[in-house]
């Protein structure tokens, strides 16, 4: 696929410049005549130098979550999709939004289906908006999918800002902490080392060893700070295979009072996702695969595929669930109860609610019961330090005495 730069005007005499997806020099002038402008100037861009679309970039949750509000707005009030997403791109202040909405402008002007439009752009559009789509075109309810869509992601992401907030607060004090060790060690601990060298009392064992350690830091610092990115490179390598992956998606979910945190979060965003795939009439293989794809952990990942495998052959969601740990029994009992009485959507939109409900209050709960012990930390490591400086003072004192 090549991409041609532009210089056009409209109908109306409007310049208008842009970029264009094409196969050739031919079809780019097609689709440029199809929106009904007159080129003035067309010509090849360099392939290497334009490669916005494939270098991972993703639009904003928040610029994502705008967009699908007022599309949904403007198809429930009559506006033709081509319309409205030709308007959407004008209006959009996302740079990359703005660009892809141009593609999918003019595959839906060449009469390509919305789904098969946006299909072509994974890194804006994911698996679940694009089989989203495709059930609401099959069932004629676009404007209804699309404003649950809106109501979806916004949900995922006000969750998403919960869960980072719970989790930085402990991030932010322990950074802290370590951050006044280093000081008080490399900074203000060097003041005394002159006072303790003219003593002729011999140095308290605890604070000879913070000396050295002080010592040892002032020299070779370099040597933490290469430890600590050879960790971070062990960490990125590890996570980039599978059995990495699960292994420390394992040792999240176990982590204690965080972990069950954590464990709520991911179960709240699968039985969203799964209730919304399934209103939407999406099929329950379909469903599965989508939602063991946005749980981002390993070991629910590989759940959801044991359902998926157990589904494919005839059997029960609920079977594999209650065999494995990290589904509580009040999920797989609601599960069982809505496959049987086929009101598996419903219930899984109830079972969403109230792991968003006990969200809310394990994030107060976490910072309540993490703060006075990060803060009792914090004390006993400044503590440990100031210590040491004190410890010699008093032989001083009893000395001059």
């Amino acid at each position: 696929m090549h991409y041609f730069q532009y210089n056009a005007r409209d109908v109306l005499g409007k310049q208008k410049r842009g970029k264009v997806q094409a196969e050739s020099r031919g079809e780019a002038l097609e689709k440029l005549l199809a929106q009904q402008l007159i080129v003035i100037e067309l010509r090849e861009l360099n392939r290497t130098l334009n490669k916005e679309l494939s270098f991972g970039k993703r639009v904003k949750k928040k610029e994502f979550i705008i967009f699908l509000r007022q599309l949904s707005t403007l198809i429930e009030a009559g506006v033709p999709l081509v319309e409205a997403t030709s308007l959407l791109q004008e209006q959009t202040k996302d740079k990359f939004l703005k660009e892809t909405l141009k593609f999918v402008g003019n595959d839906l002007v060449e009469g390509v289906r919305f789904s098969d439009a946006v299909e072509k752009h994974p890194k804006i559009f994911p698996d679940l908006f694009v089989n989203m789509i495709r059930a609401g075109e099959a069932s004629g309810e676009l404007d209804d999918v699309l404003t649950k869509m809106a109501v979806y992601y916004e949900k995922q992401y006000d969750m998403r800002q919960k869960v980072i907030t719970a989790m930085s607060y402990p991030f932010f004090v322990a950074f802290v902490a370590v951050a006044i060790c280093i000081v008080l060690l490399v900074v203000v601990f060097p003041q005394f080392t002159g006072m303790f060298a003219s003593m002729d009392a011999e140095l308290p064992a605890y604070t000879a060893f913070m000396l050295k350690l002080s010592e040892a830091m002032q020299k070779y610092w370099y040597i933490g700070v290469l430890v600590l990115l050879l960790c971070f490179v062990l960490y990125r390598i590890t996570i980039s295979k599978p059995r990495g992956k699960l292994f420390f998606d394992n040792v999240k979910l176990k982590i204690p009072v965080i972990g069950s945190f954590y464990q709520k979060a991911i179960l709240a965003r699968l039985t969203r996702t799964m209730s919304s795939l399934l209103e939407s009439s999406v099929p329950i293989l379909d469903t599965l695969r989508i939602s063991s794809r946005i749980v981002q952990n390993k070991v629910i990942e590989q759940a959801i595929q044991d359902c998926y495998n157990a589904v494919e052959k005839g059997d029960s969601i609920a079977g594999p669930m209650e065999a494995h740990w990290a589904f509580p029994p009040m999920i797989t009992q609601m599960i069982r109860v809505g496959e049987k009485s086929g009101s598996l959507d419903g219930l899984l939109s109830r079972a969403a609610s109230f792991y968003e409900q006990e969200l809310d209050y394990a994030a107060d709960r976490l910072k309540a019961m993490l703060e006075p012990v990060l803060i009792l930390i914090l004390a006993v490591m400044v503590g440990s330090i100031v210590t040491a400086v004190v410890i010699p003072m008093f032989s001083i004192y009893e000395n001059v005495q």
